[in-house]
């Protein structure tokens, strides 16, 4: 396996910025942003996490946006992608989940070619390869949701995760910035057991990658670590409130449900200390906390299995449970200071056509879709900085007034590096009136229905 294209420091200097408008401007890579100025209406910031899917899978055809209707093969060969739904009963012909971990994401990108989507597998089926499967686009007619808010409101496409990887490690720089254990080490890809954290069987092993290039699989530790902090220690310093809404996982036989799908149960001393408090399960407590005036001012909402656009789930409910969520802020008292943050975990192993900079030996990895929804939202505006995930973290520091995570401690947290998403705002435009977006499933149909109790990603 080959390592990633690593970059000296001397080919990243280079501008960033983003145009006044739909498609304006232009960036290479993320240069460190200034904080926004004085008279911040932001006072709430909703960061919401859907699973697995690539820019290109989701918004092929965007106006104005960096997309294609087209990928290249490994043979040199130009194809159209085709329309898929976006979920499926799992046979190869609809949704059948992509193999989507490091070394799946180091022969998809190919050196910055971006044309080993056709030498892929797909995950655990142990069936032919991929082909041309991962060439593909959702269908539009099914996420009709996504394709309002983004036409309204900020669109981001060149949003990239931080690590060519899976689920896990992009859960953790969104609250950490970082994934590294050491000097020389990262988490990587996935443990070998759900919960992904301390809540999993004591013979639970992460995976690991060793700088530079050496992948142990279910190699490293078990998942309940102290190597690093957390925006947790800075809100907590700052007494900002926060939740995590996380939906409840499986536990024991005797206690269905009863563990909680969350990144912070990574974390050992929040799992074991009083901010465990703050993870908010089942998830659905986002819309009581919201009609009940008792939104924290910082919160991460994940969504069950049910409503995950994680490939072969079987279902199409994603979209409308994100909008369901967007509708609830907005007709709410919260609006007009809350920024909504829609972003993808990974890119699922879909085909993209862009490749990502390459700021250290993990990556950055895959581009996914990122939407800012706010009052102060630029308009119809597609940004064109280069982001990493742990921009929202910068974000979310600006914001609030906090220390980076290298006050607490953590030596190779990215925040100070990434550029912050706050190009996506105008904090002088008149705000925004809010107008509800319809669905194809009302709030009513995710209110009224029992949890899954199944992991919103494994892999």
């Amino acid at each position: 396996m080959r390592p990633l294209m690593f970059l000296t420091i001397a080919m990243l200097v280079s501008g960033c910025g983003a145009g006044a408008g739909a498609g304006g401007g232009s960036s290479a890579l993320p240069q460190p942003t200034t904080a926004p100025p004085v008279g911040d209406p932001i006072k709430h910031l909703v960061v919401i996490v859907q699973e697995n899917r690539s820019f290109d899978n989701l918004f092929a055809g965007f106006p104005n946006a960096d997309t294609t209707t087209h990928g290249t093969t490994s043979t040199g060969k130009v194809v159209p992608l085709t329309k898929v739904e976006l979920e499926s009963n799992g046979n190869y012909a609809h949704g059948i989940d992509l193999a989507h971990g490091h070394p799946e994401w180091v022969t998809e990108y190919d050196g910055g070619k971006m044309d080993g989507f056709d030498k892929i597998d797909f995950n655990n089926s142990g069936g032919p390869p991929a082909g041309l499967y991962p060439y593909a686009y959702v269908d539009r007619n099914e996420i009709t949701e996504y394709w309002a808010l983004a036409s309204k409101y900020a669109l981001a496409d060149h949003m990239f995760v931080d690590v060519g990887s899976g689920s896990f490690t992009s859960h953790q720089d969104l609250i950490a910035a970082t994934t590294y254990l050491n000097a020389s080490t990262s988490f990587m890809d996935y443990p070998s057991a759900v919960p992904w954290g301390c809540d999993a069987n004591p013979s639970a092993r992460s995976t690991i990658y060793v700088k530079p290039n050496d992948l142990r699989i279910f190699g490293g530790p078990f998942p309940c670590v102290t190597a690093y902090p957390t925006l947790a220690d800075a809100l907590d310093a700052k007494k900002i409130t926060w939740a995590y809404y996380a939906p409840h996982v499986t536990g024991p036989e005797h206690d269905p449900g009863g563990w909680v799908w969350s990144a912070f149960d990574v974390i050992k001393n929040v799992r074991y200390g009083k901010d465990w408090a703050n993870i908010k399960s089942p998830n659905d407590a986002i819309f009581s906390d919201i009609a009940n005036g008792t939104l924290p001012q910082m919160s991460w909402v994940i969504p069950d299995e049910a409503d995950s656009d994680h490939p072969q789930s079987g279902r199409n409910t994603g979209p409308s449970w994100v909008a369901s969520v967007v509708n609830a802020i907005g007709k709410s008292k919260y609006w007009n200071s809350t920024a909504i943050v829609i972003v993808w975990d990974d890119w699922g192993g879909w085909y993209d056509n862009v490749a990502p900079p390459q700021l250290d030996w993990l990556g950055l990895g895959g581009r996914v879709p990122m939407i800012v929804v706010s009052p102060y939202a630029r308009p119809h505006y597609i940004s064109k900085t280069t982001y990493e995930l742990a921009g929202i973290v910068k974000y979310a520091e600006e914001t609030f007034g906090l220390e980076p995570m290298s006050k607490f401690g953590s030596a190779y947290a990215v925040d100070t590096r990434s550029a912050s998403i706050s190009d996506c705002l105008n904090y002088a435009q008149s705000p925004t009136a809010f107008s509800a977006l319809p669905t194809r499933y009302p709030a009513s149909y995710f209110l009224h229905r029992p949890p899954s109790n199944l992991a919103v990603d494994e892999q």
